[in-house]
C-alpha cells in the first residue's frame, strides 16, 4: 500500500477525532450513537481500522457534521 493511504487514514481518525471532542463525546458516547464498540471508535481515531461508508454516513449524523468534512 502506498504511504499517502496510511497519511491519509490519519488525517480522517484526526477528522473524527476533532469533530467527536468537539460535540463534546467520548468515544463510548459515540460508539453508542453509532452502534459501534468504543474500541472500534478509537481504532478509526487512530487509524488502525477503516470505518466503512456506512460508518462513515453514521458519523457524520451523530457528530451532526456533513461527510465531506470527515473525508476532505
Amino acid at each position: 500500500m502506498p504511504d499517502w493511504v496510511q497519511a491519509r487514514r490519519r488525517e480522517i481518525g484526526d477528522r473524527i477525532r476533532a469533530a467527536r471532542l468537539h460535540a463534546g463525546l467520548t468515544q463510548m458516547q459515540l460508539g453508542e450513537r453509532v452502534g459501534r464498540d468504543h474500541r472500534t471508535v478509537h481504532r478509526w481515531e487512530y487509524a488502525t481500522a477503516d470505518p466503512s461508508l456506512t460508518d462513515l454516513l453514521l458519523l457524520a449524523d451523530a457528530l451532526d457534521t456533513p461527510l465531506a468534512d470527515l473525508v476532505r
